[in-house]
């Protein structure tokens, strides 16, 4: 029986933007939602999001996890499609040095309807 594969969803925003971020993580039905997150921009935040999704997957023990935001440009510098640069530089480094040596986490991008992060920070607006 192959393992099934844990889905943790990310999300991050800000309001106004730049302005004070939030970001929310969930996974098996429970969400962790951190409404001050600091000041920063949009694209900051859903950065942040990511970094405590993957956070969480390594505290949990998790190796066989996908990690799922709707965040295109955040999803696409993480895998190594689009360079990061300025802000986003800094933020990739952060999530590499949790990365470690091993392999890259698998990092999908998923539609905003979908991502049950988003739902959760919607919810407390």
């Amino acid at each position: 029986m192959v393992a099934r594969r844990i889905k943790i969803y990310f999300d991050g925003g800000c309001r106004p933007n730049p302005g004070k971020m939030e970001t929310a993580v969930v996974t098996g039905g429970a969400a962790t939602v951190v409404r001050d997150a600091g000041i920063g921009s949009s694209m900051d935040a859903e950065w942040l999001a990511l970094i405590a999704a993957l956070r969480l997957a390594q505290d949990l023990g998790l190796t066989n996890f996908v990690l799922l935001g709707d965040a295109a440009a955040v999803v696409e510098q993480a895998n190594d499609v689009v360079r990061a640069r300025g802000d986003a530089a800094s933020h990739l480094a952060t999530f590499r040095a949790l990365v470690g040596e091993g392999p890259l986490p698998n990092i999908r991008h998923i539609k905003r309807t979908q991502n049950l992060a988003g739902i959760a920070l919607a919810r407390g607006r």
